[in-house]
């Protein structure tokens, strides 16, 4: 059994992962993390003495890593990700439309119209969202375009950015230069927020490659 975990992970919880295989009779456990998994599927060649930056946005977990020789040299993990977004979402239907929606309603808004920018090139339609009134308590559709989104997740955004370039401060000054030729990989379903990579490419003045 193979499982993907986060950078940032601790003695204990490695312990529990493979506790956890251990009760599933898996026979032989490999604990791989994450932005290292990343890397292998986008198809670098991590062996090589050759430094990549990996941004792996999932669920949970937002993890950023410098690979250079089959290992990771430095990283971070932050707990901002995919389901943070969804829960900005909540929040912003509820403070500023008074509406109560679903997770599953968040997660298909996030979807379909998420967006970590304001000037997209090809921006999604408005589209409309039903739920329940907060103040009377009966059921009514709002309509929300891409731009109230991008406003909702903005400090979920900073939080990744700032993570990204405290890695990069990080990053011994010959694997980033390779970083500078190379630029960095976005893997990971939290990725696909439109924009994302525009946002990030701007932030650091590097290419971003969207890797699906």
């Amino acid at each position: 059994m193979v499982i993907c975990i986060p950078s940032g992970i601790t003695e204990v919880e490695k312990r529990a992962v493979r506790d956890s295989a251990e009760h599933m009779n898996a026979k032989e456990i490999y604990l791989i993390h994450e932005p290292m998994a990343a890397a292998i599927g986008i198809g670098i060649d991590i062996t090589q003495p050759k430094g990549n930056m990996i941004i792996d946005i999932g669920g949970g977990t937002t993890e950023i890593a410098v690979i250079a020789l089959g290992g990771i040299v430095c990283d971070k993990s932050v707990k901002v990700a995919g389901d943070v977004f969804t829960n900005d979402i909540s929040y912003y239907m509820r403070t500023q439309h008074n509406l109560k929606i679903g997770e599953r309603t968040a997660e298909k808004i996030k979807i379909e119209i998420g967006a970590a920018t304001e000037d997209l090139d090809s921006p999604p339609e408005d589209i409309l969202v039903q739920g329940r009134d907060l103040l009377s308590g009966k059921p009514k559709q709002a309509q929300v375009s891409f731009r109230e989104i991008a406003k909702a997740l903005d400090k979920s955004i900073l939080r990744i950015e700032d993570a990204v370039m405290e890695t990069l401060s990080k990053t011994p000054p010959e694997l980033a230069a390779d970083i500078y030729n190379t630029g960095i990989y976005l893997a990971g379903g939290g990725s696909m927020l439109r924009g994302l990579d525009k946002r990030l490419s701007r932030k650091t003045d590097l290419p971003v490659y969207l890797s699906l």
